[in-house]
Order: structure tokens, then sequence, then C-alpha cells
């Protein structure tokens, strides 16, 4: 069965077009987010730092609202726009995760959903299979 997980700290997209997070077999599969606040608007003038930070409060409020913790991710695909500012990204990562890091991809894309958008991070995690160190 495929369960799907709302958070009230998640805007949903709207019917049709995206589910957030769905868990399968207590796998979380997160959709790639980026730093839109709960109305769906943007959050101007923010770096590669501040948007991973807060994309990762929103991967942390989904994966906790599917029981699981941010230490259960194992892969994470991040994409970037400016990927010469990729140690935002990694200092960002540092605050969310510790032990074993996800596998990761980080990946430079010409465009994302706005201008103002520089940072979409999309996971997988086994749900209660990981261990802080």
């Amino acid at each position: 069965m495929i369960t799907r997980y709302i958070s009230s700290k998640v805007k949903e997209p709207a019917p049709m077009l995206w589910s957030n997070c769905l868990v399968c077999d207590g796998i979380a599969y997160i959709a790639g987010l980026t730093s839109r606040n709960a109305d769906g608007v943007t959050i101007d003038g923010k770096d590669e730092y501040e948007q991973t930070k807060i994309i990762f409060q929103k991967h942390k409020a989904l994966i906790e609202t599917a029981g699981g913790k941010m230490a259960d991710f194992t892969k994470l695909t991040i994409f970037v726009t400016r990927i010469e500012n990729n140690k935002q990204v990694w200092k960002a990562r540092s605050e969310f995760f510790s032990g074993n890091f996800p596998a990761c991809s980080l990946v430079e894309v010409s465009k994302l959903a706005t201008p103002n958008i520089y940072v979409e991070i999309e996971g997988i995690a086994h749900i209660g299979k990981g261990v802080h160190k």
C-alpha cells in the first residue's frame, strides 16, 4: 500500500500534479522541494545556504510526519543553478545530517521553477533504519 503524508509546514501541490511524500513498504519518497514557503510563494533574497536550510526543514517535517527521522535518508538528489556555490549547500546539509550522510548527487541545471530558486532537493528514506553516530 502507498500512503501519502502531508505536513502543515509544507505546501501541498494542486490536485493531480504530484505528491510531496509517499511511503511504500517503509521507504519514503520525497519530491523535489524548493524554498517556497507554506503559502507557495518563493522566499526572496535567500542564497543557496538559506534556501537549502528551508528545504531540509521541509524534508524534516515530512519525514517526521511519516514516522521517520533525518537519519533515515539514504539518497538525496540536489539540483542547483549555480554550482560554484556548492559549499553553501554542503554547509546547510551538515546542519541536518550527522554520522553516515545520505548518498548524494549534486547536479547543475540551467533553470528551476522561478529565477530566484537556486536549489531543489529530492530524497529517499528508509523509515526507522537510520542511526545517529
